[in-house]
């Protein structure tokens, strides 16, 4: 095991794990990955958060990097964005395995 690749590798996945940590997160993110793309207000109806509650995590997930958003008009419509966190799980589990 290279100790300095392993620990670049947890410090690139650290903001994802972080992120998660919180459960009204990874409820908004399972959402969002059933239905691939929400609002505000339709991730709001399918949670018990506030609307003002929705949009703060909403904000540090795009922060983050672990969403997307993109403009429809009005609408910011919301997606996940996992690619780049799954890649830095499997450099991870490639660091700790070799």
């Amino acid at each position: 095991m290279e100790k300095e690749r392993t620990l670049a590798a947890f410090a690139a996945v650290m903001p994802a794990f972080a992120i998660f940590q919180d459960a009204r997160r990874q409820q908004l993110m399972t959402e969002l990955c059933c239905k691939e793309e929400l609002t505000v207000n339709e991730l709001t109806a399918t949670t018990s958060l506030s609307r003002p509650a929705v949009s703060h995590h909403l904000k540090l997930m795009l922060d983050a990097g672990v969403i997307k958003v993109r403009q429809v008009g009005v609408e910011r419509r919301y997606s996940p964005n996992l690619a780049p966190v799954i890649a830095q799980l499997k450099e991870l589990t490639t660091a700790l395995e070799s």
